[in-house]
């Protein structure tokens, strides 16, 4: 893993954009921007299923208005998060906040997958209600949970990584250096 961690650092695009004034702070905010929009466009979901807004909306119609542009922003975001991992993969794959992040990502698609298996099945019986059924209810806190946590760890990322590879002892004085 290793290996391929630093060949993935030692590409000429890792190298690009960690060179770059640019091209990572670019990569950043668009990656910021697009989670914005998966995290906005989330919360609207599940704050339908939980009857606290578009509640006068047919559920199937909300989501089939927001959720094209979910999985737009979350592509966006994949990519630009790859992109900013690579300039530094040996350091990004062994951070605690990356690791949990990732985590956390793989257990939002579960927590999807719930209520598609789920709550998802029946939107014909209540999916013109004020509000989903407990189910619905339940996956919608635990996804806000999730990417209000993914939203924390993937900051964190960027307090615990910043120059890490780059980081030398400090360089030691001898008094006696002074003296000549």
């Amino acid at each position: 893993m290793e290996t391929l961690l630093k060949w993935l650092a030692a590409t000429a695009l890792a190298t690009k954009i960690r060179d770059s004034l640019l091209l990572f702070p670019l990569l950043e905010s668009t990656h910021v921007l697009g989670l914005a929009l998966v995290f906005g466009t989330i919360l609207v979901i599940d704050l339908r299923l939980l009857g606290a807004a578009s509640s006068h909306r047919p559920f199937q119609r909300v989501a089939s208005d927001i959720f094209k542009w979910t999985w737009a922003a979350f592509a966006l975001t994949a990519a630009t998060g790859s992109l900013m991992f690579i300039t530094n993969a040996p350091v990004y794959y062994h951070n605690f906040y990356f690791r949990t992040k990732m985590v956390l990502l793989v257990l939002a698609g579960l927590n999807m997958l719930v209520f598609e298996l789920t709550a998802g099945r029946t939107i014909h019986g209540w999916g013109d209600t004020r509000s989903a059924p407990a189910v619905g209810k339940a996956v919608a806190v635990a996804s806000l949970a999730l990417w209000i946590a993914i939203i924390f760890t993937g900051r964190m990322i960027g307090f615990t990584t910043t120059r890490a590879a780059e980081v030398k002892p400090p360089p030691t004085t001898n008094f006696d250096d002074f003296l000549k």
